[in-house]
């Protein structure tokens, strides 16, 4: 079973940028497509992007694009977002999620792995 550990959030002022790292132990993430989703106080959790283990091809919730690019190493076992030029309504909880590949949408539904979050915070 993947575990999987995020780090990297904290305050950051309006404009802003930070790095979230999520770091999978216990197996590899062979074959398991990655995903980071968000959660703001009172709101729903939400897909901000994702990245198939197949191709490597990435998917970006419309707020976030050109904002925001995810990767993966996978022999590091981690993939990553870049978040960048934050806005305060970027404050959230941040969440990376793991799911076996195979799946063609994203909902928080198809994702089987949790990790317990990173907050970040922006500032105006």
């Amino acid at each position: 079973q993947v575990q999987l550990v995020e780090s990297g959030g904290g305050l950051v002022q309006a404009g802003g940028s930070l790095r979230l790292s999520c770091a999978a132990s216990g197996r590899t993430f062979t074959n398991y497509d990655m995903g980071w989703f968000r959660q703001a106080p009172g709101k729903e959790r939400e897909f901000v992007s994702g990245i198939m283990w197949s191709d490597g091809r990435t998917y970006y919730t419309d707020s976030v694009k050109g904002r925001f690019t995810i990767s993966r190493d996978n022999p590091k076992n981690t993939v990553y977002l870049q978040i960048s030029s934050l806005k305060p309504e970027d404050t959230s909880v941040y969440y990376c999620a793991a799911r076996p590949t195979g799946w063609s949408t994203w909902s928080a539904g198809s994702m089987t792995v949790w990790g317990k979050g990173t907050l970040v915070t922006v500032s105006s």
